[in-house]
């Protein structure tokens, strides 16, 4: 089944020369997933440079947001996604292609694939995480716990019959943490799957209530498929939730923050 996974905090440095202040060697095995959060908002003096390790195909599709702060917050997203792949490959991050599935998944082209690196990114008001594993699927979710959301609309329109049941008992004063639980889970897990929106939110139930210990959820479409996942909440920053899934048995987690 499906379970928790414990996360390790280990704190990370940036030197202002744009690299990493990392000692030791990026050491990733294969049974664990490491996980790093950004605080976006910290990190903004370094946009310029940041911006300039880019890619065309990625400063055109930043020039399509329509808002400056959406706009900076992708790029500044994208940017620390290469630093920190850059760092677990050894080269340098402006380096770095990237390719993608049919449902718009990124992934690291051919080329890069050596250490078999996979990878999943989301980022929310001002804060980005990412998750790294090998050989295998994963996705990671963040949100931003908005007060003004209409969550008892969206759950009933995008919760399984199972979820809604579940969240009309709840008091109210529960809700809104119940929802964005559920929301994160269930992100990250149609993330990982790489498919995106386009699989029914409504076709699988995550565990979501504030008494239930871990997260196990199972299918309606396919109840076989999710017994294949482990999925996981992740300690985020205060206002915010955060869940990771990661195809097969994940041996733990490890957490990093940027900046320390």
């Amino acid at each position: 089944m499906p379970s928790r996974i414990q996360a390790n905090v280990t704190p990370v440095k940036f030197a202002m020369d744009g690299r990493f202040g990392l000692s030791g060697d990026p050491f990733l095995p294969e049974s664990e997933v490491h996980v790093w959060f950004v605080r976006l908002h910290e990190m903004s003096r370094h946009f310029e440079s940041v911006l300039e390790i880019l890619a065309p195909d990625e400063v055109a599709r930043a020039a399509r947001f329509r808002f400056e702060r959406n706009r900076n917050e992708y790029i500044l997203t994208r940017g620390f996604l290469r630093h920190i792949l850059g760092w677990y490959t050894g080269f340098g991050p402006h380096l770095l292609q990237f390719g993608y599935n049919s449902y718009g998944k990124p992934t690291l082209a051919a080329h890069w694939r050596g250490d078999r690196l996979e990878f999943s990114v989301s980022h929310s008001r001002g804060v980005a995480v990412y998750a790294v594993t090998r050989d295998r699927q994963v996705g990671v979710d963040l949100e931003y716990m908005h007060q003004d959301v209409e969550f008892d609309q969206i759950a009933e329109h995008y919760f399984s019959p199972r979820e809604i049941s579940l969240f009309r008992r709840l008091p109210s004063d529960k809700r809104r943490e119940a929802f964005f639980s559920c929301w994160t889970r269930k992100e990250a897990y149609i993330k990982a799957r790489g498919e995106g929106m386009f699989l029914d939110l409504r076709s699988f139930d995550v565990a979501f209530a504030p008494d239930q210990a871990a997260p196990v959820f199972s299918g309606t479409d396919d109840p076989s498929e999710t017994q294949r996942w482990s999925l996981a909440d992740l300690p985020a920053p205060v206002g915010y939730t955060a869940a990771v899934a990661v195809k097969g048995v994940a041996g733990g987690i490890r957490r990093w923050e940027w900046p320390a």
